[in-house]
């Protein structure tokens, strides 16, 4: 499947929801934010939002840090 994820186009996705997404990049679920064609994802349906061909998806790690 061909997503654009972070602004890079992949061609060889094959992951049907979000959370199979995830594993395939191999990013731990629990500090990111996911959003999907500008929604964004709870993580609780992490496991049951799909994903289409073409859809665009933005990955955020959390840091943890400061002053």
């Amino acid at each position: 499947m061909r997503l654009t994820i972070n602004g890079e186009v992949s061609d060889t996705i094959r992951a049907a929801t979000v959370q199979e997404l995830l594993d395939e990049l191999k990013i731990a679920s629990g500090r990111v934010a996911v959003e999907v064609n500008l929604t964004v994802v709870r993580k609780s349906e992490f496991g049951t939002f799909p994903l289409h061909e073409g859809d665009t998806v933005e990955i955020v790690n959390f840091v943890g840090g400061g002053s």
